[in-house]
């Protein structure tokens, strides 16, 4: 009998020490191969030295990759605790299509019942959106911003073909700015939830293609 192929890893690239306490703290499951959380630091250039760093040693060298975290909504209506996935990353060096959108919703639906999921493309800054940034964003098509996702995702890629995909739980939208009344309940949501979404990544990267390695 032939052996079965080893299940590339999955590297989960964050920027912050908050976000990777949420996700280390978040329940675990089964999963296709070994998971590396990832704190990278704020901005892409941050991001971009981490993640190419990682992929290049040969524990991650094939490993698949998400980028998480926080992020700020562009969409009316969006709420602190809502979440984003992403079906393309975008910065002014490039686009990167996502892997597997269709089935991290149904997996999150899981994960966090009740919660809005909104996907389409995810934008890249390099500095923290304010309110009057949102609507010219929001026209090119996208639904989210956040500073590291776009890097992350272009890094994974360059390093080799391979799965990414990137979700993001907001923690300000158009009517619940960060430098509002309500700032640290829509944190502590938006915390909260990033806490619950662990199991529907390892089913993401469980359910990947074989032989990923």
């Amino acid at each position: 009998m032939s052996a079965q192929p080893a299940a590339a890893p999955l590297l989960i690239a964050c920027a912050l020490g908050i976000e990777r306490l949420a996700l280390r703290t978040g329940g675990r499951g089964g999963t296709g191969g070994p998971v590396t959380v990832l704190r990278t630091g704020m901005g892409p250039r941050a991001a971009e030295r981490s993640v190419t760093r990682a992929l290049a040693g040969p524990a991650l060298g094939g490993a698949a990759v998400l980028a998480t975290g926080f992020c700020a909504g562009l969409v009316p209506g969006m709420h602190p605790g809502d979440l984003v996935v992403a079906d393309e990353t975008r910065d002014p060096r490039g686009t990167v299509p996502c892997t597997g959108t269709a089935l991290l919703v149904e997996e999150l639906g899981r994960a966090v019942p009740g919660r809005t999921v909104h996907t389409g493309p995810l934008t890249g800054s390099g500095h923290v959106v304010r309110g009057h940034e949102r609507p010219k964003l929001r026209a090119t098509g996208a639904v989210a911003v956040d500073m590291e996702s776009a890097a992350t995702l272009l890094s994974a890629v360059r390093a080799g073909e391979r799965p990414v995909a990137a979700v993001r739980v907001v923690v300000d939208a158009p009517e619940h700015e960060l430098v509002r009344i309500g700032t640290v309940r829509g944190g502590i949501s938006a915390f909260r939830v990033l806490r619950s979404v662990l199991p529907a990544y390892l089913e993401w990267h469980r359910s990947l293609p074989l032989p990923r390695r």
